[in-house]
């Protein structure tokens, strides 16, 4: 088929054709930054953790008055021997924090102690010696804590442990290439021996902030104990988590009763944990999806409104050209032709705007470069939708009988 009428039919409709052009233009440009932000989205709810999390749950236990670090840190061991008892838990181990918690400790770690610039930021978990068995962390060099290197530590003690075991990525970070076991780190408080290396543990925080140092995680060999309270990470045997859960605020209540166990939020399974953490990324998934259908079903509609708008006015000119001979398969193509050019002007346009508005992303949110991939999609869905969305009206079309070139009206 000829290109050359067509442009000039098209000239003559040139404000219907910009502006379904531009539509086009705008909903690709949209569309492929909106999918590779789901994309990301989504690979970020199920990054691992590194615990065990189908057979985990977190009580977080606040006591009622006020104690001394003895006291809490008593208080504390009182309620692990008594969790340990209880039918289907496996093992349970006291922490400032855990991860996907939102919140807790961050600290620098430097390789001397006179180094003015950090070489990373890293999450610091306080852990006993029943940590790593507790959430199923894998030891892949050095050893675990011993059980007479665990100390208490009150919120104005200094940072300052004499061995500490840290994660994989932050080994790798400070010693690339090396061992990283048996060498000194520095924390804020002071100088530490690396005994152990984790192969995964995530971050408390999924915000961006902490994107840098994500799987950077330090081991403190300490118990916080403070009279606010502490987090019990508990692991239970294969299918016991629920009956877990249910069973063990009581027997801490029946143990000692003065403290304080949220109904709401005090006893959470790791799966809820990773859903709430998650809240907001997977929330703006759903919104950019729906964004994405809710344009790309006003594109379709622009195009067969105007396309059915067009056939309209052409039925006499339509009626002329099968009285000279066109077939209505011909006539099919001229309109999906047609549709196909206007497409093509719009996603040509689009493609440079899903760039731009993507740099503006990258420099002003620090999001990443767009993928060339999600731009091939998108122009793939935006002339595979105009097609779909033009054939109903060309199918009109090509139905128009001959006889219509003799109406004048």
């Amino acid at each position: 088929m000829q290109i050359k009428p067509i442009l000039s039919a098209l000239r003559r409709h040139k404000a219907g054709t910009f502006l379904i052009a531009m539509q086009i233009a705008l909903t690709l440009a949209i569309v492929c930054n909106a999918l590779f932000i789901i994309q990301q989205r989504v690979s970020h709810l199920s990054e691992p953790s590194g615990l065990d999390e189908a057979n985990i749950f977190i009580v977080q236990n606040e006591w009622v008055g006020s104690y001394t670090s003895e006291q809490a840190d008593a208080k504390i061991r009182e309620d692990l021997a008594v969790m340990r008892q209880i039918p289907g838990v496996a093992e349970v181990t006291p922490s400032n924090s855990y991860p996907l918690r939102g919140g807790g400790w961050d600290d620098s770690v430097k390789l001397k102690p006179d180094q003015l610039q950090d070489t990373s930021g890293a999450t610091i978990y306080f852990a006993d010696d029943h940590f790593i068995d507790t959430l199923r962390l894998k030891l892949i060099a050095g050893r675990n804590f011993r059980a007479e290197e665990i100390t208490r530590m009150d919120m104005r003690d200094r940072l300052s442990p004499p061995v500490v075991i840290v994660t994989r990525a932050l080994a790798e970070k400070l010693f690339p290439g090396g061992e990283a076991v048996g060498k000194t780190i520095y924390l804020i408080g002071g100088p530490a021996t690396i005994v152990g290396v984790v192969e995964l543990l995530q971050a408390q925080s999924v915000e961006r902030w902490a994107s840098g140092f994500a799987y950077r995680s330090v081991l403190i060999p300490k118990r916080l104990a403070v009279s606010l309270g502490t987090f019990y990470i508990v692991r239970t045997q294969p299918g016991q988590l629920d009956a877990a859960m249910r069973a063990t605020p009581k027997a801490l209540f029946e143990h000692n009763p003065r403290r304080i166990i949220n109904d709401e939020d005090g006893v959470l399974s790791f799966a809820q944990v990773r859903a709430k953490a998650y809240e907001r990324d997977r929330g703006m998934a759903i919104l950019m999806g729906v964004i994405c259908i809710a344009l790309l079903a006003i594109t379709a509609a622009g195009i067969v409104g105007l396309t059915s708008f067009w056939v309209g006015q052409r039925r006499k000119q339509i009626g002329v050209r099968r009285a000279l001979g066109a077939t209505q398969q011909d006539i099919l193509h001229y309109f999906m032709t047609e549709n196909l050019l206007i497409s093509s002007g719009g996603v040509l346009v689009g493609a440079l705007l899903a760039v731009a508005i993507n740099l503006w992303l990258v420099t002003r949110f620090e999001m990443h470069r767009l993928s060339l991939l999600y731009l091939l999609m998108g122009v793939v869905i935006l002339l595979l939708l105009g097609q779909g969305a033009v054939l109903a009206p060309a199918l009109r079309a090509s139905r128009v009988p001959p006889v219509e070139a003799t109406r004048s009206v």
